[in-house]
């Protein structure tokens, strides 16, 4: 009887059966990058013997891109959540209840849920909350009410069907108390995620700031026997840390756990790449192990990273818009809404408009990469092909009025250089040295005399939490066509 009942806990929480296919798990602590580049703040969900993932989106459209894997290792997008801009969206929190599926996320001073059918969607329009707060997770209590964790140990009850919240947050957990000469960004208890194994809820939070120092980020746990607390710390607190700038990666935070059909466990966070600042948070998984009175730890050492590796599946393919659909490896930064671009005649066009910067935009995975396109405009309108952080931070080559030209910092940058006829350009990125090239027929590339050094573009030195993306762009009243995009990684 006491089995039974802790599986229809477990699956109440998770909303459907786990299954994990057999050999995929890695073993011996390995810790794998299953995606590169920047895909912070992950969010995992199994549904049967498949695997759904989001991540942050920040301001970007289409949104809350959504990943699927069978075994862990192996990942492909399969679609966007968010189709409209509702603000800067931060640390989703993907659940499955009942029939229908979650995405809860914050946003724009508050929360907001998108619900669907199948994780792959389509989604619906976002739901405001009305309930401030970040980085929400959810959670169902035995006798099936919801609740919404939030940042600093606060937890809201939600109505039944999961659109609505009932009352006012409150503080039901204080954190974990590191010792006070450990160096770290600030003691920031956010990322609340929460597990059901064995009688106890499990409680995993975020706490020692996200970027700063190495060593700053931070992911603990915490058990109880309710939902809603009291929580006890665990003794093998923190189960996720990065302890020497010598570590591969850096700033190990914001944890969930998950199990498989087998009861083998594992962790998902994200962190920096030692070295690789500027590509932004990396998605990690590993296993962990459970102890004999009850609590989890990784299978490593957890004062030594061990073993890890990068897989590659954050893949950008060359894109000559042939489809009727943009691939989802693209999306838009400064586009109020995606009725501002569309493809026409094996094109992608461009809405641009006067003091507005636009990019078109896909997150890289590779340290070392070249990419070209082929750019025209209408009207009064420079386009460019840049490595993009944000819109005061972005370095490439741009091209206006019959020149072409290097920039460097968000401005033009370089030698201006009269090339009326040219139509492609093309950057390459070696590690952060970058140099640029363009051609009237994409056969015979001119070296731009110019070349750059990017390291510095990223959150400690600019802010933002951004991150170094291949960005195409358009500025100024009328048109920017896109075409013939070609991508290939250098590593």
């Amino acid at each position: 009887m006491i089995a039974a009942v802790i599986i229809f806990l477990t699956a109440i929480f998770f909303g459907f059966a786990l299954s994990f296919p057999s050999g995929a798990a890695q073993d011996k602590g390995e810790i794998l990058a299953v995606l590169t580049g920047d895909h912070a703040d992950p969010s995992i969900l199994r549904v049967g013997d498949d695997f759904y993932m989001t991540h942050s989106s920040y301001r970007y459209l289409p949104g809350l891109l959504v990943w699927h894997s069978k075994d862990l290792r192996r990942w492909e997008r399969v679609g966007y959540a968010l189709h409209r801009n509702v603000g800067d969206v931060w640390a989703p929190d993907l659940a499955g209840h009942g029939n229908k599926f979650y995405i809860y996320f914050p946003a724009g001073g508050t929360n907001w849920v998108v619900t669907a059918a199948s994780p792959r969607g389509p989604w619906s329009d976002p739901v405001d909350l009305k309930v401030r707060g970040i980085d929400p997770g959810h959670v169902v209590a035995p006798d099936g009410k919801r609740s919404l964790y939030l940042d600093s140990g606060r937890v809201v009850e939600l109505a039944p069907d999961g659109l609505s919240v009932r009352g006012e947050p409150k503080r039901v957990y204080e954190g974990w108390a590191y010792p006070e000469d450990w160096v770290v960004e600030g003691f920031y208890s956010e990322s609340p995620k929460l597990a059901f194994r064995d009688g106890f809820y499990y409680l995993t939070t975020a706490q020692g700031g996200t970027a700063g120092p190495s060593t700053g980020h931070m992911a603990v746990s915490a058990r109880s026997k309710s939902p809603l607390g009291p929580w006890e710390n665990s003794p093998y607190n923190p189960v996720v840390h990065t302890w020497s700038r010598s570590e591969r990666w850096w700033s190990k935070g914001h944890g969930t756990i998950f199990s498989d059909a087998a009861s083998c466990w594992h962790i998902v966070y994200h962190a920096y790449e030692n070295g690789y600042y500027p590509l932004g948070r990396n998605t990690l998984i590993e296993p962990v192990e459970w102890t004999t009175d009850g609590w989890f730890k990784t299978v490593r050492d957890a004062r030594r990273e061990g073993a890890s590796r990068r897989l590659r599946n954050v893949v950008i393919e060359p894109d000559d818009f042939s489809g009727s659909e943009l691939k989802l490896q693209w999306q838009f930064s400064g586009l109020d809404s995606l009725d501002d671009q569309r493809i026409n005649d094996g094109r992608l066009e461009i809405n641009s408009a006067a003091g507005r910067f636009r990019v078109l935009h896909a997150t890289i995975g590779d340290h070392s990469y070249e990419a070209s396109a082929r750019l025209e405009t209408e009207g009064d309108v420079e386009a460019g092909l840049i490595a993009y952080y944000d819109d005061r931070a972005f370095a490439g080559i741009g091209i206006k009025g019959g020149e072409v030209y290097g920039l460097a910092k968000g401005a033009i940058s370089g030698e201006r250089i009269k090339a009326p006829a040219v139509k492609y350009l093309r950057i390459r990125m070696n590690e952060f040295d970058l140099s640029m090239a363009y051609s009237d027929d994409a056969g015979r590339w001119t070296p731009y005399p110019n070349s750059l050094e990017v390291s510095g573009y990223h959150q400690n030195v600019l802010g933002g939490f951004s991150h170094l993306k291949l960005g195409i762009y358009g500025r100024g009243a009328g048109v920017l066509k896109i075409d013939d995009f070609a991508y290939r990684p250098l590593d």
